[in-house]
């Protein structure tokens, strides 16, 4: 996983860019929880990602798609 530190942990951009490229591999759904990224994080880098969400008041149960915000769909 390339998420950016800072110096008090993870930005919540990098967690955002992040969530978002594990939805469009198709790893995750955007309904799924937001602590079903722990899966794909190391543990021990797991507690850094979620200071950040609750500084950004997501809770662990909020889904994927409410990290990402909405997404611009062009016509086909």
């Amino acid at each position: 996983m390339a998420l950016s530190t800072s110096t008090v942990g993870y930005t919540i951009d990098a967690i955002k860019d992040e969530a978002h490229h594990l939805v469009q591999r198709g790893v995750v759904s955007r309904q799924q929880p937001i602590y079903t990224l722990c899966q794909h994080i190391p543990a021990r880098e797991w507690s850094l990602v979620e200071n950040t969400l609750e500084q950004h008041s997501f809770l662990l149960r909020d889904r994927i798609g409410d990290l990402m915000g909405q997404e611009a769909w062009e016509n086909d």
